[in-house]
């Protein structure tokens, strides 16, 4: 199950992010997006570009923060992905379409 969640997780190109419901439906798991975020927790293989999955609203998750606070935000910055003002990345202007 979670194999499937990475494989989908792979895909999602630099400067992009997906919500962890989005990877759900694309690894054919509707309605499991609670399954995508423990695959996210459990997941240490740096192929699987985890800190471009955020929530619903754009928003980042303290799960990745575990070298700094401020690290998945720090990554997506780094690629390019832009945050309003609230700390929420802008979903109309970074979320990946497949």
């Amino acid at each position: 199950m979670f194999a499937a969640v990475y494989r989908v997780v792979r895909d999602i190109p630099a400067g992009r992010v997906a919500t962890y419901g989005q990877i759900a439906r694309l690894a054919g798991m509707p309605r499991s997006a609670r399954i995508v975020g423990y695959a996210m927790a459990a997941c240490h293989d740096p192929s699987v570009p985890c800190h471009r999955v955020v929530d619903r609203f754009g928003g980042t998750k303290a799960a990745f923060d575990r070298l700094a606070p401020g690290t998945q935000r720090a990554l997506l910055e780094a690629e390019g992905v832009s945050f309003h003002l609230d700390g929420t990345v802008d979903l109309a202007a970074c979320q990946w379409e497949r």
